[in-house]
């Protein structure tokens, strides 16, 4: 065999990291050897598979074709070794979006280390785009996330429905009227999640005729932020009851109903289409469907 392990290790660190150095370091090596064993790889097939820009490592075409195959080898053999060591199925690397990641999530990460108490599992939380662009790029393993996208890389599969919320202090001049109008609508100043959130996308498809004149004053990546704002009269906005639930039980805040206009969505669990899928990705998509 013409390759080694080790320089597909070096290969998908270099692709992820797109730096040699960042690469070398998230595997514990010196600059050098992994650049030896990126060059090794690169002569013993006579190909390149990076395109050099300044210090970034751009991959080519030959990268890009090589990516997902190396990435399944390595997985298959690390859940070779696993098994031969009767360890856990091995380790997970999850990315959630804000809302999931800050009240689903957790409790399923228990359930699953219960289960498998020496499997080692990372949890990354960002917005839906973030977390499909890295699921994408190999470098999660499967996301769970609120909004939807279109990526022929990535297979998406329905998980569970969530409901938003329009929402305001209780001071608010809103927060008395049982359904708001048009016209309220348009006249309120409005605190929103940032544009590559699903919790944006689902607010902009049900609100998609009046979006061009809503008096958006603020927009913010964190829920709890969003939050505060409100309770503190701001404006009001629109988030997962996931993340209100607490609030509305304190009275902190009320919901607001909108005639003809429902705010429910459908979270997803997302893959690539060309990952290997492990035995470590196998058991969580069983725990989270049977949720």
């Amino acid at each position: 065999m013409k390759f080694t392990l080790r320089q597909l290790e070096v290969f998908l660190a270099t692709a992820r990291a797109q730096n040699l150095s960042r690469a070398a370091q998230s595997l514990a090596m010196s600059q050098s050897a992994a650049s030896d064993a990126l060059r090794e790889l690169e002569q013993q097939f006579n190909l390149r598979l990076f395109d050099r820009i300044g210090k970034r490592l751009q991959l080519n075409d030959a990268g890009r074709l090589l990516l997902p195959r190396a990435e399944e080898l390595l997985s298959r053999a690390t859940e070779l070794e696993q098994g031969l060591l009767q360890r856990a199925p091995g380790t997970l690397k999850l990315g959630a979006t804000l809302s999931i990641g800050n009240h689903l999530c957790i409790p399923l990460i228990d359930r699953y280390r219960r289960q498998y108490p020496d499997s080692q599992v990372s949890l990354d939380i960002s917005n839906t785009e973030s977390i499909a662009n890295r699921v994408a790029g190999f470098e999660l393993d499967i996301g769970l996330i609120e909004g939807e996208i279109n990526d022929p890389l990535l297979e998406m599969i329905p998980w569970r429905e969530d409901d938003l919320e329009l929402f305001a202090s209780p001071d608010h001049e809103l927060a008395t009227k049982a359904i708001l109008s048009k016209t309220d609508l348009l006249a309120a100043s409005w605190i929103l999640r940032e544009n590559g959130s699903g919790t944006r996308q689902t607010f902009n498809r049900v609100l998609h005729d009046l979006l061009p004149q809503l008096k958006v004053v603020l927009e913010v990546q964190q829920p709890e932020a969003i939050i505060q704002a409100v309770r503190a009269g701001m404006g009001i906005s629109c988030l997962s009851r996931l993340s209100l639930q607490e609030h509305l039980l304190r009275n902190e805040l009320v919901c607001l109903k909108c005639k003809g206009r429902t705010f429910r969505r459908h979270p997803y669990l997302i893959m690539h289409r060309q990952k290997y899928r492990s035995t470590a990705m196998q058991h969580w998509l069983t725990l989270c469907l049977a949720a």
